[in-house]
């Protein structure tokens, strides 16, 4: 199913202007509410995990192939700099394109413990290719992952999006963890002041080394009139070190 939902208008200062401070006050609620999931997963170990491995995941469902590839790095030798991506597509079974993908990608540089200010560009089969700047909140340790990425387009017909990510992992045995993930996202088009993309993500299995497996649900939603497309079955997800 192709989706048809960008639109594009001439954008103009007040639509610059309104867009920020959309921009702002997303950022601002999003942290308040980082920060209280921040406080509790503190209790459960503080040895931060400063470099993680990739993440790639692979969904099979009703639908079709979801693939989702995450990477949060940072340069050995210049270590406040980083390099933050991210990469979703939907191939849906019996169609011969893939119609529904985002890939992201931006440089990132530390401002203050786990805040970065980041710059790159975000491509998608509705928006096309376009630089973007935003920040991003991470904090990672052996039960919990937390992100949280708000970032706007800098162009005329600006996107805000926000892009949030919680992981809780805890131990089970030795050799065996509990794996449980939600994340979502939301992104709004400020030209026609509608929605344009959102989702939510959930997942639930176990970890095995650097293998883990289960059961995932995406809950897609798609242009102004918020199209809705759900994907149900079993996920595999495998950490690159």
């Amino acid at each position: 199913m192709k989706m048809t939902y960008p639109y594009k208008t001439k954008g103009t200062t007040e639509q610059m202007g309104k867009a920020f401070t959309h921009f702002l006050r997303f950022t601002l609620t999003w942290l308040i509410t980082l920060n209280s999931i921040h406080s509790f997963s503190q209790q459960s170990g503080s040895n931060s995990m400063h470099n993680p491995p990739v993440n790639v995941e692979v969904l099979l469902s009703n639908r079709g192939m979801t693939f989702q590839m995450l990477t949060d790095k940072k340069f050995q030798s210049v270590p406040r700099l980083g390099f933050f991506s991210v990469t979703n597509l939907v191939g849906e079974w019996g169609t011969y394109t893939v119609d529904d993908y985002m890939t992201q990608a931006s440089i990132t540089y530390d401002l203050v413990n786990r805040l970065r200010l980041n710059g790159g560009f975000h491509l998608s089969s509705a928006t096309g290719i376009r630089p973007t700047a935003g920040l991003i909140y991470s904090f990672a340790n052996p039960d919990w992952l937390l992100i949280f990425y708000p970032r706007i387009d800098i162009s005329k017909d600006a996107n805000v999006e926000g892009l949030a990510l919680v992981e809780y992992k805890p131990t089970i045995n030795e050799k065996w963890r509990f794996y449980s993930r939600l994340q979502g996202l939301y992104a709004h088009t400020m030209s026609i002041d509608k929605h344009s993309r959102s989702y939510v993500v959930a997942r639930a299995g176990v970890t095995y080394k650097e293998f883990t497996f289960g059961v995932g649900t995406n809950i897609d939603y798609y242009g102004p009139m918020k199209h809705n497309e759900n994907s149900f079955g079993g996920f595999l997800s495998v950490l690159l070190f």
